[in-house]
């Protein structure tokens, strides 16, 4: 259990998304959440610069007690590879959040805090969607999420949060795509699926790849992807739920082709 801790496998895999403007297909995105105190391979440089168009972190990026030196060096590895979006976990808000954020940005990263930014290739915008996780804590102190700007033709949107339990929160998820972490897929599985998370939620959604009403009048669903992250929280063990890191590749849908 001690050694799985310190493993992680590269997930590569192509998401469809019917809504994904021509010019982003192919897009290619580095998507690590939980990072918490481990240090990343300096290998994903040489193995993955030059092939990656943008990083997502999805919070957990650090922890309390962890070393700034070792964020800073991760920010900096990871900046080289290609723009890096980030948000924040609850963990970060536990940790010296204000010099913490004075790295994640100093490093070149861009810190969503619920707001929107435009990505753009080849004269075409994808929007991404940055939650915050709640600064004071709790399930149910999240701000509303940003509008999208307004277009005759509705942006193809992804959503990075810390925690897909905020889903749970919404009466609608207008986006085509969202990407979390958070539930490390219970890092310590026992048998008969019991795992740290108590909360119903997370015995439906707890890592891999769902599809979940948008609820936003389009009749659509959106497609989620709970990532069982890189560290480890509270102990250095993980047991049947391996770390994990994802290069998604986005793939143009049927609607738009």
């Amino acid at each position: 259990m001690l050694a799985a801790a310190f493993r992680h496998r590269i997930i590569a895999e192509e998401i469809v998304l019917d809504a994904l403007p021509p010019g982003f297909d192919g897009f290619r995105i580095l998507f690590i959440t939980d990072i918490h105190r481990r240090r990343l391979p300096k290998a994903l440089q040489a193995s993955l610069g030059g092939e990656i168009d943008a990083v997502f972190l999805g919070g957990d990026i650090t922890e309390k007690g962890n070393s700034l030196s070792r964020l800073s060096d991760n920010m900096n590895l990871l900046c080289s590879i290609a723009p890096v979006y980030a948000v924040h976990g609850n963990h970060d808000y536990k940790a010296k959040v204000a010099l913490v954020d004075n790295i994640i940005r100093g490093s070149g990263a861009r810190l969503l805090m619920d707001e929107n930014v435009f990505l753009e290739r080849n004269g075409q915008k994808l929007l991404l969607t940055g939650v915050d996780f709640p600064k004071q804590g709790g399930k149910r102190k999240y701000a509303p999420l940003p509008l999208a700007p307004l277009s005759a033709v509705p942006y193809c949107r992804i959503i990075l949060v810390h925690d897909p339990l905020w889903l749970s929160k919404q009466s609608s998820v207008p986006a085509d795509l969202v990407l979390a972490g958070h539930t490390h897929g219970g890092q310590v599985v026992l048998p008969f699926g019991l795992q740290m998370h108590t909360d119903p939620f997370y015995r439906t959604y707890n890592a891999g790849n769902y599809s979940i009403p948008r609820e936003d009048g389009t009749g659509a669903d959106a497609k989620l992807l709970i990532s069982r992250g890189f560290g480890t929280a509270h102990l250095p063990i993980r047991w049947r739920s391996p770390a994990e890191i994802h290069v998604l590749t986005l793939r143009q849908g049927q609607s738009r082709a």
